[in-house]
Order: structure tokens, then C-alpha cells, then sequence
């Protein structure tokens, strides 16, 4: 075997370049994250030829810019238009303050690839879904992917290996013990709280728990999130048995600090869901196959779910998990998220 990085490592390190505001070769172009850009690598950027801006469509929308491309749209960066213009496209936190960032004319010739895996990997690193392009002769010394391969293997289910386990006694069970799992694509790990001994034969209480710091570390009230973790701790702790799936993929799958520019947003009179696409995000980005992964890893073949998530229960059965019961969890429910919560049942489909 080489010593030299596979593919899927190599789009591990754009990821780390992305986030420290280098730009990546991405097929015969530059791509760069605007949230991470600086003054002077743009004007570097710009020597180099013409800019264009990718964006996904949904923060397209909310710009009233036309998004050729289906699911992303590429906007002509006007010359002389400085790092304040491009991150008032990226950012919507002074959406309100300054509506008409425009007139702003989109491409609608030429491949969109690049833009697209330029965004997938902003994504992939929780940063801002927003990318400047500019065709230009590779350069030594960055990050060089091909970016139709790029969007395969970001959307490759990851392989989850076992690294650690320990007994961990808990309020809810003395009978706990935790498991540590690395993804094979450098993501990061995610957690299994396994309460007694539970029978690999029979169908075992669990839950599939996305992290939250807000609800569950700091008690926040705009979620039901710190409940939920508690009350199905609590329920295993009072079965005798139950597995908790902790997935690393904190407001849905956006990141903290995208989850902030969310709340943020919601403060603006946005519900849940405005703000993700006022972001650049889907309703959920969130990879639940994790957790079909993780219980098949640790043996377990059917289920009975906490759920108030439909979709949980879909993703399971078809990632080869039987569900053989929903258990409810409605807990948490307060004047601070009541709000939150009717639109996880209107728009989301929760059961509440």
C-alpha cells in the first residue's frame, strides 16, 4: 500500500484547509470558503481571473438570485467587489438591516460540479455553504481533488471502527458502559451508551440521539433536546436495558456555530426551518445512517425506538435495523419552545 494519501484522506485535509481559509484545487479551479477568506488571498484570488460565487440554491432563494443549476446557483462576482459584499451573500445575519444585496446575474452556461463539491465540502466542514471559484493552473502545495469524485465520496456511508469502551456508572444506571467509535473519513466520533446487558436476540430500547450542547449541556429551553436525553436514559435505567446512540451531529447536522447564526435568525422572527434555508442548508442534514451503523456494530438487529421522528424509524428499517415498536417521548415541552416544536410536527413530521 502507498504511503501517500487516499482519496478520502485528501478530502479530510480540505476540509482542514477550508476552515483555515485556504483554497483547495478542485479539477482545473481554486475554490476557497468565503466564511474563512481573507482580504488578501482574495485579491490574490482575483489576479488569477474572474470570480464566481456558488451558493446553494436555498440561500439563492432568499437573494432573489436565479439558481440555473437545480441545487446551486453561481453568481458573477463583480470586480472590485470587496470581502463585506461576498460575506453579506454568505451570511444572512443583516438580511433584514440590507434586503437588496443585487442585482445579482447568475451563470447559466458552463459545468457546475466544481461550484457543487466546492459547497459539499464547506458543508462537510460546518462552515458556511458559500465558496468563491476561479478557473486557474493548479497551484503547489494545496489540497488537489477531482470534484465528481468528491461528491461521491462525501456522500459514501462512513465505516464506523470501534476504538474504546468502559464502564461507566450513571444517575440513570450504575450499569453503564460507553463506546467510542471512529468514522473511516476523518469525521468526527460518535458515542454509544450502552445501559446493562442488553439480549442481542430480542428487540432492545434505544434511541438515536443527535448531540445538542445547548439543550443537553447547558440546559437550554428553546429545544426539547436535554429531556429527551434524559428521559430515554431514564427509561433504559429503569428497564434494566437500552443502547443510546450519541451521533456528533449537533443542530442537525449544520454545526454550532451555524447553529448559533440560526438562533440568531429565529430571534429575527424565523422559525426552525426559515433559518436553515436562510443559511444555505436543508431542513436536515443530518446522516442517520450512522445509527443503523453503530447498532449493527454492536449487534443489534431489531429495535424498539424512542422516537417522536418518523424518518428515524424509515432510515433504520431501510439500513436493515427492524423497528418493531415507536416509543414516544414527549417531554420538555415549555413556553420557550413551543414554537420549535410545532414546526418539527408541521414542517418535519414529527409526531407530537
Amino acid at each position: 500500500m502507498s504511503l501517500g494519501p487516499t482519496p478520502i484522506e485528501e478530502i479530510n485535509r480540505a476540509r482542514a484547509d477550508l476552515r483555515m481559509g485556504l483554497p483547495v484545487v478542485l479539477g482545473g479551479a481554486l475554490a476557497v470558503a468565503v466564511e474563512t477568506l481573507t482580504s488578501e488571498r482574495l485579491e490574490a484570488l482575483r489576479a488569477l481571473g474572474s470570480l464566481t460565487l456558488a451558493l446553494t440554491a436555498r440561500r439563492a432563494e432568499t437573494l432573489k438570485a436565479t439558481a440555473y443549476d437545480a441545487d446551486i446557483a453561481r453568481i458573477v462576482v463583480p470586480n472590485g467587489a470587496d470581502l463585506t459584499w461576498l460575506r453579506a451573500l454568505a451570511d444572512p445575519a443583516d438580511d433584514l438591516r440590507v434586503p437588496m444585496k443585487g442585482p445579482l446575474r447568475s451563470l447559466r452556461e458552463g459545468e457546475a460540479v466544481t461550484g457543487r463539491a466546492a459547497i459539499a465540502l464547506a458543508k462537510s466542514a460546518q462552515l458556511l455553504p458559500a465558496a468563491i471559484i476561479v478557473e486557474a493552473t493548479p497551484l503547489a502545495g494545496l489540497t488537489r481533488l477531482d470534484p465528481a469524485q468528491t461528491l461521491q465520496l462525501l456522500k459514501h456511508e462512513a465505516i464506523l471502527a470501534p476504538i474504546a469502551a468502559a464502564r461507566v456508572p450513571m444517575r440513570a444506571a450504575e450499569a453503564g458502559r460507553l463506546h467510542i467509535f471512529r468514522p473511516d473519513d476523518g469525521g468526527v466520533e460518535h458515542y454509544a451508551i450502552e445501559i446493562g446487558s442488553p439480549d442481542r436476540d430480542r428487540p432492545v430500547l434505544a434511541r438515536l440521539h443527535s448531540a445538542c450542547f445547548t439543550g443537553d449541556v447547558l440546559g437550554s429551553l428553546k429545544c426539547d433536546c436535554g429531556p429527551q436525553l434524559d428521559a430515554a436514559l431514564s427509561q433504559m435505567g429503569q428497564l434494566g436495558a437500552g443502547v443510546l446512540l450519541y451521533l456528533n451531529q449537533e443542530g442537525r447536522g449544520i454545526g454550532l456555530a451555524n447553529k448559533m447564526r440560526a438562533y440568531s435568525l429565529q430571534d429575527q422572527g424565523f422559525d426552525t426551518v426559515e433559518a436553515n434555508h436562510r443559511l444555505g442548508f436543508e431542513d436536515d442534514e443530518r446522516d442517520f445512517r450512522l445509527g443503523a451503523s453503530l447498532l449493527r456494530e454492536l449487534g443489534f438487529s431489531q429495535v424498539r425506538l424512542l422516537t417522536n421522528n418518523p424518518a428515524k424509524v424509515q432510515m433504520l428499517e431501510a439500513n436493515g435495523v427492524r423497528v418493531t415498536e415507536r416509543v414516544a417521548l414527549h417531554v420538555g415541552l415549555s413556553r420557550h419552545n413551543a414554537g420549535y416544536l410545532a414546526t418539527k410536527a408541521a414542517k418535519s413530521g414529527h409526531i407530537l
